[in-house]
Formats: C-alpha cells, structure tokens, sequence
C-alpha cells in the first residue's frame, strides 16, 4: 500500500472515530444537572423566564437545570462566569439585552460577549413597560413629560441596573421628550419595584413580564408600552411613539453557553428549548407576560446578538453613558 494512501486511511479512520466518539458524547449527554446562571437576583424578568423554561428543559433532558443568581456590575458578573465555565454543556447563560449594550457602554471588559459566549437558543422577545407609581400625578406620556417638565430632577427614573435595556429605554426617552430625570440603577428589576410600589421611584421602563402583574393589579399605572405596535397583553395601553414619533425599544432573552461548547450539544439544547416554545401552553404563558416566542436557530439567535449589539451601540452613544 502507498505510504500517502496508508496516511490517508489513518487520518479518515481517525476523523471517524472522532466523530463518534463525539456523537456517544452528545447521546449521553446530559449525564448530571446542567447550572443555568442568570446575572440578576431573583424576581426580575430574567429570573422569571429562567425558572418558567427550566422546569420543562429539565424534564425534557432528565436532568435538573438549576438556576444560580449571579448578580451585579449590570448583568457582567453572570456574563464573565459562564464565559469562564468549562464548555462542557453544563454551563448556560440567560442571554438579554444587557448583552449587547454592555459591549458600547463598558470601556473595559475582560471578555468578548460576541465572541466569548455561543448562542444556543432564543426564548422570547417583549416589549418594556413604561409604568409610574400610582402616586405620581400623571396618567398619560404626555402629562408625564408635562410633569417632568415643570418639576426638572424630581422624577426618579428607576432601572435595573446601569445598561440595561431598562435603564436605556429610559435615557432614550429622556432624550427624545427633553426632559430631566435622576437615574436610580438598582440590583435588578425585583429591587426596582419594591421601591416602585412603596413611591420610593416615581418611572420604570421595566421588562413587561417581571412587571405585568404589578400593572394589573393596580399596583402601578402603565403609561405605554414601548414598541412600535401595542401589545396583545396589554391592547388598551398605548405606545411611546403614539406620543413620541419614532420612539422604539424592546427586550429580547435567551441561552448562551461558553465558546468551543461542542455544537452537538449546542443543537441538543436548541431542539428542546425550540420543542418547548411548540408547546401551545408556553405559548399561552409567555402570552401572558407579554412576550412572544423567539424560535431560533443557534446562527439566527447570533444574528439577534448582532443586530441588537449594534442598535444599542447607537443609544450608548446618543445617551453618552460609559462605565470603566
């Protein structure tokens, strides 16, 4: 036998044996509870979505996907640990956002969202709410910005944290209707709208999930909701650009996992959380929080990351926040 011929067999022999073994991999995979970390304190609507799709994943994978709280440094800490996580499958991250705007709004970071984390899969995508504490004197955008207007620095415009599609929804609107208002960045939404409810904080652009119910029992008066057409859990409630021409923000989640995660075990996770956004019920659930399902491919939720990375690229900007 030719001695190129010889290499040849050796190295297909070995290329097919890779690839089974990788295939056996991914068949026993998962082999023990899968850690699903979401980078706010529970409450939140990150938090919220997490637990809703991590009972039917765990079901589905016949492990636990448990949920860890990692919160702080808007939403970066959770973000670093999956990026420094073994890229074994049993490491995931809830993916919103904070993502994207991070990248504009951070001077340094010590890693490369785009480039460090591998999208697995969407979950949903909704629009934010922009709700004041039923003590404040306004019932519509218009009166809001009247308010604002004729009392400058006095509103305190709560947010989730520093960059956060919260937060930036806001600094957008501050700067479309011209008005003045005091940020007061929190450790998550659950925080936010303990001191919203008390009248502590007078405006939240908040996630529409984490903050629906709060708007339907009364607890806080929904102003408008932030995309570009009403939303269907909400139909009564008009938009910002009703009011503000243009005006236009929304919030989209889902999982990522660690570069060099093996995409045998990238597609497993992605056929089931795709298989459980199938199911009529999730779709009545997120429904009811506002939210749509976001049925994705790990290459169209990376055109996601893109695409919303360089539209809030352009708020950053525009607003000139930064953080070291």
């Amino acid at each position: 036998m030719p001695a190129s011929l010889s290499r040849r067999s050796v190295l297909g022999a070995g290329a097919l044996a890779a690839l089974g073994s990788r295939a056996a991999f991914a068949q026993g995979y998962p082999a023990r509870p899968i850690r699903w970390v979401v980078g706010y304190p529970p409450g939140g609507t990150t938090d919220v979505l997490a637990r809703l799709i991590a009972e039917p994943l765990s079901r589905r994978l016949g492990q636990q996907v448990y949920i860890e709280n990692r919160p702080g440094a808007g939403n970066n800490i959770g973000t670093e640990a999956v990026v420094r996580a073994e890229p074994d499958g049993y490491t995931i991250l809830l993916v919103n956002p904070a993502n994207g705007i991070n990248a504009t709004l951070y001077k340094k970071l010590s890693f490369s969202f785009v480039q460090d984390i591998a999208p697995v899969a969407g979950i949903t995508r909704s629009p934010n709410i922009m709700e004041v504490t039923p003590s404040l004197p306004v019932k519509t955008v218009g009166e809001f910005i009247a308010y604002c207007k004729a009392h400058p620095g006095t509103v305190n415009m709560a947010s989730s944290g520093l960059g956060t599609s919260v937060h930036m929804s806001g600094e957008l609107f501050k700067a479309m209707a011209g008005v003045d208002m005091v940020h007061v960045p929190y450790r998550g939404a659950g925080p936010a709208l303990t001191d919203m409810l008390s009248g502590q904080a007078h405006v939240l652009f908040d996630n529409l999930p984490s903050s629906i119910e709060h708007v339907r029992s009364g607890g806080l008066r929904a102003l408008a909701v932030t995309t570009a057409e009403r939303s269907p859990a909400l139909p009564d409630v008009p938009t910002v650009a009703e009011t503000l021409p243009g005006y236009e923000a929304s919030a989209w989640f889902g999982i990522g996992a660690p570069r060099r995660t093996p995409p045998e075990l990238v597609e497993r996770l992605n056929q089931e959380v795709n298989a459980i956004l199938d199911d009529p019920a999730m779709v009545r659930k997120l429904a009811g929080l506002g939210g749509t399902p976001l049925r994705l491919t790990p290459a169209q939720f990376g055109k996601v990351i893109a695409d919303e990375t360089e539209k809030w690229r352009k708020v950053v900007e525009f607003s000139g926040a930064k953080l070291d």
